[in-house]
């Protein structure tokens, strides 16, 4: 047997984008997802509005090769994989004296949210430009910055809830962020008011975005055609 990889502290999170084919076979899905969420796993699946996918799954587990088996039946289920982004949980340098009742909610979120279906995920980094660069900041400053955003993330507090998980040296950028909405313009309007916020308009670098609705799995299959 392999030998779990699992994180010191948290879970590791996979998000997978796919398309439907020919040969995708909606049972060996349904089974993927019950033989994953059985193992101890939580699966998020999304509709995927737009030509980039058709469908996501955000999956949430202890071990990485229990993610690296789900992602395996996925494409056996003849669903082609077509992006993925790979992160950790994680409570930031910057929230290590919140109550442990929020770092526990941050290192072990429980999902999806209920009432929120809709749904988004881009990954971002901060730049390292020659005079932008956040590394070069002293802590307090970052730390600073970092409030401020955190304060205007609040303001959307019932309307929006955000999964950040950690990828510096796991994947492509630093963090991956996840929103969960209740109104599609609510992803919108999040994203647009915290863009104004200085860690984010000086220092922030984005990448594609992701965009879609979250149902229970037998839903999502039909409205992708994938039945």
């Amino acid at each position: 047997m392999t030998s779990p990889v699992i994180p010191s502290d948290g879970l590791g999170v996979l998000h997978l984008f796919m398309k439907v084919g020919r040969c995708s076979d909606a049972v060996a899905v349904r089974t993927a997802v019950t033989d994953a969420v059985n193992a101890g796993d939580q699966v998020v699946p999304v509709a995927i509005l737009g030509h980039k996918a058709d469908l996501a799954f955000m999956v949430l587990g202890e071990d990485l090769w229990r993610l690296r088996a789900f992602q395996t039946a996925l494409v056996g289920a003849g669903l082609e994989l077509v992006d993925s982004y790979v992160s950790l949980t994680e409570v930031s340098e910057y929230a290590k004296g919140v109550p442990d009742e929020m770092k526990q909610a941050r290192l072990h979120p429980k999902l999806p949210p209920e009432g929120k279906p809709a749904w988004c995920f881009y990954p971002m980094s901060k730049r390292r430009e020659v005079g932008a660069n956040w590394f070069e900041l002293p802590y307090d400053d970052r730390k600073e910055l970092m409030m401020e955003h955190g304060a205007s993330g609040r303001t959307f507090a019932g309307r929006i809830l955000q999964v950040v998980t950690g990828s510096t040296g796991v994947d492509d950028f630093e963090w991956g962020v996840t929103l969960f909405g209740q109104h599609p313009d609510d992803l919108k309007d999040v994203v647009y008011t915290m863009r104004y916020d200085r860690a984010s308009a000086r220092y922030g670098d984005f990448g594609p975005f992701y965009t879609g609705m979250v149902d229970d799995l037998d839903a999502v299959l039909v409205q992708v055609g994938c039945v």
